[in-house]
């Protein structure tokens, strides 16, 4: 079984998840945070259920959702993993995070990067990857097909879709992504954004205002 634990982080009320399964293997999606508390509820939470960070991923690489990347390096060893189309996205952030005055330290970066599709492992269990640009060149979501559920990153949120008036953003792009990769899984998918509170596909595909599945 897979768990979920979510931390609201940096002043863009950014979602970061920790994923667990029985075994401790854990794997930190998105890390937003910024200071030292919020990097110290995180490890406390991680120490307190014996956790073992094996996984560092990133959906995509706006700032709200690396700011927590060198922090994992540093405690824990782990480079991030997020699609090559994201690069350059990254390598802008240590550029204007001055200018928004939000301290940065800069995230490491990994040889490898993720694939479009495939999948990959967390102790026991999988994550397929799911190639949904638009908000960013290359925004990957993270589905647990076992558990039902999507990481889904700044894609689709409750009532609303992601932004696209940010460098690297494409509306049709964005709406294609939902129409044909996310609103094709189950109904019940419950799906985990990168801001804001929980949903499903199925309330998305049948309430959402700015798509219609």
């Amino acid at each position: 079984m897979i768990h979920i634990k979510s931390f609201v982080c940096n002043p863009y009320q950014e979602n970061t998840y920790l994923l667990y399964d029985d075994t401790g293997s854990a794997a930190i999606i998105d890390p937003g945070m910024y200071g030292p508390y919020e990097e110290q509820q995180l490890s406390d939470f991680i120490r307190a259920e014996g956790l073992t960070p094996e996984l560092l991923l990133n959906t995509h690489c706006h700032i709200d959702h690396v700011l927590g990347n060198r922090y994992c390096y540093d405690q824990y060893g782990l480079l991030p993993q997020f699609h090559e189309g994201e690069l350059p996205l990254l390598m802008e952030v240590q550029n204007y995070a001055p200018q928004m005055g939000i301290r940065y330290d800069i995230s490491p970066i990994a040889e490898t990067f993720l694939p479009s599709s495939g999948t990959v492992s967390l102790g026991q269990h999988s994550l397929e990857l799911i190639f949904a640009p638009g908000h960013s060149p290359a925004h990957l979501c993270f589905l647990s097909r076992d558990a039902n559920f999507l990481i889904g990153g700044d894609v689709l949120f409750k009532g609303s879709i992601g932004r696209t008036d940010l460098p690297g953003g494409n509306h049709q792009q964005l709406l294609d992504s939902i129409v044909y990769k996310l609103y094709v899984l189950p109904a019940e998918t419950v799906v985990y954004p990168g801001h804001g509170p929980q949903t499903t596909i199925g309330h998305e595909k049948n309430t959402n205002p700015f798509i219609r599945g």
